[in-house]
């Protein structure tokens, strides 16, 4: 809760090993509840079957790509995960051929539509690694960060 709350007044939350949203801050709260993802629900869900999330990614097609190859990368560091390995399956039944390697660039921000105007966010994928607490290890923090000044100036606004 500490970090989350601290990132405001950029986006920041917290999800499960299958990407369950456990936590949010203030502003992620805003973003996630305006295309109708609340605490509780499956990200996983939002990102294969909510068209309110898709139609408010202006550049789907590279995020979903992204997805796919993170949905790949974890299930394999766990050892292979059935939930992970299902998503990623039916992903990849709409990721373009051409969008088949599985590297990325270094950044794939995500744009996303607000009304008239487009926020552009990157983001830092935070995983704890502890041998005491297995629920902890699960537990993945996802930190947004504004791409571009207007995105940073419009969270500046919101919180000032």
């Amino acid at each position: 809760t500490w970090t989350l709350q601290r990132h405001d007044p950029y986006p920041a939350l917290a999800v499960d090993r299958h990407w369950s949203l456990v936590m949010a801050n203030k502003s992620a709260t805003g973003l996630l509840t305006g295309i109708g993802i609340n605490i509780g629900d499956s990200m996983l869900d939002a990102a294969l079957n909510s068209d309110a999330l898709r139609n408010s990614i202006v550049n789907w097609p590279d995020v979903a790509h992204h997805i796919l190859v993170r949905l790949r990368t974890e299930s394999a560091y766990l050892g292979g995960d059935t939930i992970l390995d299902a998503a990623a399956d039916q992903l990849a039944n709409e990721v373009q051929p051409t969008q088949e390697a599985e590297t990325l660039p270094a950044i794939v921000p995500t744009i996303y539509r607000a009304g008239e105007i487009q926020l552009s966010l990157f983001s830092t994928i935070a995983q704890f690694g502890t041998a005491e607490d297995i629920a902890l290890a699960d537990l993945k923090i996802e930190l947004m960060f504004p791409a571009d000044d207007l995105t940073r100036n419009v969270f500046l606004a919101q919180n000032g």
